[in-house]
């Protein structure tokens, strides 16, 4: 019974759940504290598909004749017939597959992403220009790179050498209250690393079987730590020059591995920030669903298998 209550917790916080978070609107007033549940719910549903496979390995330790459990192959298909002890060893092997895809997902993402920042870092120190021509609020900036393209468009390229990019289409068409509030945006992201979030998220997405996942997770992440930096942003420059500069950017194409002002969630994020502020009541309500993901299901669950557990290698 363990096994299966952990599996369909399993099961619930990669499908369902995240698909229902990311359809919830409070989200938007909280996105700290969502970033948060999410994080819980991934983490939980990870602890919880091995909890089951490990629960299900237990079983093959059935108590024999003498009443301690089994030790070899033989006695534990003699104790439990080829059919379930088929069935346990598949369970325990999906277990260690999904892990192993876990490991290789995580290194796979970063090697990946890192990789590819790398190259854009090395192309945009070639390509950009000089900041005589820029206002002083670019010139004040570190490690900012301008490039010559005439679309506005703004980006970071996280990591130790980090970058911040923006195009002379962004100087000359933003006022310098706007290219600050962009600047800030950019910067907050790279201050908080937010980048390392959405690895987290994209290696647990990959590791998971495809008919269980839910893609709503990653694009529910992605949208709220872009809140966070608008929320870094208005506190430097106010709400009006942010959003100015955000629909000024919205067309701009994000390279892959950066994290760009714009992109099609501008709307929804210029909307927010002439609505209601960030709720207090909120951020502490999901704050404390995040505790209870993680503790309610170790609780109610591991706590009876560990006990049941010791008490079977105790006989």
């Amino acid at each position: 019974m363990s096994a299966l209550a952990f599996a369909l917790v399993a099961l619930l916080l990669v499908g369902p759940v995240p698909a229902m978070l990311a359809r919830a609107s409070w989200p938007l007033r909280a996105p700290r504290a969502a970033v948060v549940l999410w994080q819980s719910i991934a983490l939980a549903a990870v602890l919880s598909a091995f909890s089951a496979g490990f629960a299900i390995a237990s079983r093959l330790f059935v108590p024999g004749r003498d009443g301690r459990p089994t030790a070899t192959i033989t006695s534990e298909v003699h104790a439990l017939g080829w059919p379930l002890w088929l069935l346990y060893v598949a369970v325990f092997a999906l277990t260690v597959l999904v892990g192993a895809r876990l490991v290789v997902a995580i290194v796979q993402v970063a090697i990946a992403t890192r990789r590819r920042r790398a190259h854009h870092r090395m192309m945009v120190d070639l390509l950009s220009t000089s900041h005589d021509s820029a206002p002083a609020v670019c010139t004040q900036a570190s490690g900012l790179r301008i490039l010559d393209v005439a679309q506005p468009l703004a980006y970071c390229l996280p990591g130790v050498r980090s970058r911040v990019v923006v195009s002379h289409g962004t100087i000359t068409t933003l006022s310098d209250g706007e290219i600050g509030a962009i600047l800030t945006h950019e910067r907050a992201h790279l201050r908080a690393r937010h980048d390392l979030v959405l690895e987290m998220f994209t290696a647990v997405h990959a590791a998971f079987p495809r008919f269980v996942r839910s893609a709503s997770a990653l694009d529910a992440v992605r949208l709220l730590i872009e809140l966070l930096a608008d929320d870094a942003a208005v506190r430097v420059a106010g709400p009006t020059p942010l959003a100015r500069a955000l629909v000024a950017c919205a067309a701009g194409r994000t390279p892959s591995g950066a994290l760009a002002a714009g992109g099609p969630t501008t709307v929804l994020r210029v909307r927010r920030l002439g609505g209601q502020p960030n709720s207090a009541l909120l951020s502490a309500a999901a704050y404390l669903a995040a505790v209870a993901v993680l503790v309610v299901p170790t609780v109610a669950l591991a706590v009876p298998w560990l006990t049941e557990l010791e008490r079977l290698f105790a006989a």
